[in-house]
């Protein structure tokens, strides 16, 4: 989600009665009790309950009847206000419970009861599962006067008793430090080397002198041997460790592990076959991704839900979809899209990067030297278009494609062309939430130049990829593309506002020179046109040094012109030089890859990773891929494929950052349907599903509630309420589908 939220996990409707909580004990003092009565035994006072919910005493227990039929765990709810909560203070939350009948689960939160309703923590325990008794202990991230102690018990279509005792949230208590299990100290790709690639790992040791490392088959036996070279302190993650280089080694197998200074690292293959699969799993995630569209279980079994956002109650739908107060006086249908990431929003500078890169992901198979389209065609990601006779990446695309078209402003209203920034729900929703239970009103946002942009270059991109399957559909894209572009130049200086991030993310850019450039760019790729031409070699982006540490993304989106004016046919003036920028940039991008111990392109100053910094690393890696495809030097080649070792677990923490790809891979990305950790009814994310990985700042209070102080790669928790660090979003998994297709080719 990129740097647009500010919250996340709304506790809406548990507000009541206020009262008076006992202060917070200062940082090393006694132990202090925060709430009251969470003995129950005289009284249900000053504890509260949803409306529907029905309290009484029972044996020393507050014991609450739960309605059915309820569709999510905050419809009902008991609790208790004005909790106090002191930053940086440690404390120990426990209660007894247990359900009638057994097996219910309850998501038991401490956070505000006020806007913007965040949860400073929480779980969600299955009674009856591991005893009746829960205890937890984390850190407050912030301070407040207005927390919340709250037990949520919707959810479920039929009626149940709750009871619970002994709520205690203890003030004082000693901390218990957050240690991931990073496993055996031998760092390597989880999934597969390439027989003829670069085979690096890394080794966390103490030791300063070379050690020696074996390479070991599925049988144990000893097939090559080396000697470790040290790289002293690692900034990135505060390790010493050795680079294992076993290259040399090219023979075709499974179930391979390196063994040096006592350990063994997990187990891998040498063989091409992950990629196939992952070309295809990375590129099916925006099929459950859909808006719009009954999710069928024969297409992806385990993922079937109903149509989200169709007007079909409860949700409000996305049929007539009114504009915020004052913004407009006319309703759009947009339905159909991508959501964005874990939330139900969609957003069109966003959705624009993710398109393009989609997109581009099958134009380069067309035109590269390695490429293969024929792997991303027609029946290949058994989607609800296959077998139409047109490729399924070009399919999945279309459908965020239309819906970009649809939230362009029409034809005699105030800013005609531009389009629609994003259109999302009006206040945030908590987790989990199926899109067909979101009962939030929708709201069309301002219309922005930068997502008029977007859509001027996807739509001009699509126009030229599209025409050989259906010229009607790549003309409307075209003439939508023109009236983007001639409504941007009109409208220059439309900025999304950065405070607009209420019901869904804000963002915000008012560096737009990147977007005309790359609109520009696709425009006349596909048209061939001299005021493009013009735009283009006059735009101070052109010749500017645009491949910096962080990369590219969708605030940044001049790499996605300079990238496609190198490798689409065209017959720009002075194209070698676009070509040369590009191999130059990839040159850096090596040299950090070269210096780094984890051996990738990413290496942000002071150590500090970005949102989504696995994302940066894999569009790093596409300026590698690029370089190659251009000049066809194994090195570009060896960098990109060694980029991808880092995500799929050659990293400090040991995890493939990729659902479903490694021994140990992520599986709580941050999402409101990818929900298992909160409901074992719903699933975790498909296969193929990238996590935003580590994160400096940390935004979420989960996040800094386990994780403060924590150096570059260790900014990381594999839990769902990790927005900050472990979300998924439908631009970081393009990167993903782009780099897993380019890797599946070298093999």
């Amino acid at each position: 989600m990129n740097r647009r939220r500010t919250a996340l996990l709304s506790l809406t409707g548990l507000l009541a009665t206020a009262l008076t909580a006992l202060p917070a004990a200062p940082a090393g003092a006694d132990e202090v009790e925060q709430v009251r009565n969470g003995t129950f035994d005289t009284t249900t006072e000053p504890w509260w309950a949803s409306d529907g919910v029905t309290t009484s005493l029972s044996d020393g227990r507050l014991c609450a009847d739960v309605p059915g039929g309820t569709a999510n765990r905050w419809d009902a709810a008991v609790g208790q206000n004005d909790i106090t909560l002191v930053k940086g203070e440690s404390y120990r939350f426990s209660f007894s419970a247990a359900g009638a009948p057994a097996g219910h689960v309850v998501r038991a939160v401490v956070g505000l009861s006020v806007a913007p309703y965040d949860a400073y923590y929480e779980v969600s325990p299955q009674l009856g599962v591991s005893g009746d008794t829960y205890s937890y202990t984390f850190t407050a991230p912030a301070d407040t006067e207005r927390g919340q102690v709250a037990l949520q018990l919707g959810g479920s279509p039929d009626p149940w008793r709750f009871c619970v005792d002994d709520v205690s949230l203890l003030g004082g208590v000693e901390p218990e430090p957050y240690e991931p299990d990073t496993g055996p100290r031998i760092r390597v790709n989880q999934v597969a080397y390439l027989p003829a690639g670069p085979k690096n790992a890394t080794l966390v040791t103490g030791a300063d002198e070379r050690l020696t490392w074996r390479l070991k088959d599925a049988d144990g036996g000893v097939v090559r041997q080396g000697r470790t070279v040290p790289r002293g302190v690692d900034g990135s993650s505060g390790q010493n460790v050795h680079s294992i280089d076993f290259g040399a080694h090219r023979t075709r197998g499974t179930g391979y592990t390196l063994a040096v200074d006592g350990e063994t690292s997990r187990p891998f293959d040498i063989d091409a076959g992950a990629y196939e699969r992952l070309r295809l799993d990375s590129a099916k995630y925006y099929y459950t991704q859909r808006s719009g569209i009954e999710i069928r279980d024969d297409l992806r079994p385990g993922y079937a839900r109903p149509a989200g956002h169709v007007d079909v109650a409860p949700n409000r739908g996305d049929g007539e979809v009114p504009c915020q107060p004052g913004v407009c006086d006319y309703t759009l249908d947009v339905t159909g899209g991508w959501y964005d990431a874990g939330d139900h929003g969609k957003y069109v500078v966003n959705g624009g990067i993710s398109t393009w890169e989609l997109l581009s992901t099958y134009e380069r198979a067309r035109h590269a030297r390695t490429g293969q389209a024929d792997k991303l065609g027609d029946g290949t990601l058994d989607i609800p278009e296959s077998g139409n006779g047109v490729p399924d990446l070009l399919d999945e695309a279309r459908w965020e494609l239309e819906f970009l078209l649809k939230m362009q402003v029409p034809e005699g209203e105030p800013l005609a062309g531009m389009a629609h920034h994003k259109i999302h729900d009006e206040q945030w929703t908590g987790l989990p939430l199926l899109p067909s239970d979101d009962p939030q009103k929708r709201e069309l946002h301002p219309p922005s130049t930068a997502a008029t942009l977007n859509l001027a270059a996807t739509a001009a991109q699509a126009a030229r990829l599209y025409r050989p399957y259906d010229k009607e559909f790549a003309a409307e894209t075209l003439a939508a593309a023109r009236t983007a572009w001639a409504a941007a130049l009109a409208h220059p200086g439309e900025y999304a506002s950065p405070d607009d991030g209420i019901g869904g993310g804000a963002y915000p850019d008012d560096e737009l020179s990147d977007e005309f450039y790359w609109a520009a760019a696709e425009l006349y790729l596909t048209t061939g046109e001299r005021r493009f031409e013009e735009y283009v070699l006059k735009s101070p982006v052109h010749t500017a040094d645009i491949f910096g540490p962080l990369g590219f993304d969708w605030s940044r989106t001049a790499a996605a012109g300079r990238l496609d004016l190198a490798t689409v046919p065209n017959r720009l003036p002075g194209r070698d030089k676009v070509r040369h920028s590009v191999v130059k940039g990839a040159d850096r991008y090596l040299a950090t890859l070269t210096a780094h111990p984890y051996g990738m392109p990413y290496a942000p100053a002071g150590g500090v990773y970005d949102w989504g910094s696995s994302h940066q690393v894999l569009n790093n890696a596409v300026v590698l891929a690029t370089a190659h495809d251009l000049t066809g030097a194994a090195k570009y080649r060896d960098g990109a494929l060694q980029s991808m070792d880092y995500i799929l677990g050659r990293n400090a923490l040991n995890i493939s950052y990729v659902t479903g790809y490694g021994e140990v891979s992520v599986q709580n990305q941050h999402s409101r349907w990818y929900a298992r950790q909160l409901d074992p009814a719903l699933p975790n994310p498909p296969a193929g599903t990238l996590s935003g990985g580590p994160n400096s700042s940390i935004q979420d209070p989960y996040a800094q509630s386990v994780l403060q102080g924590c150096v570059g790669q260790f900014c990381f928790v594999d839990d769902i309420q990790s927005w900050s660090t472990n979300e998924h979003t439908i631009n970081w998994n393009a990167a993903l589908t782009r780099m897993a297709s380019y890797v599946a080719d070298q093999g």
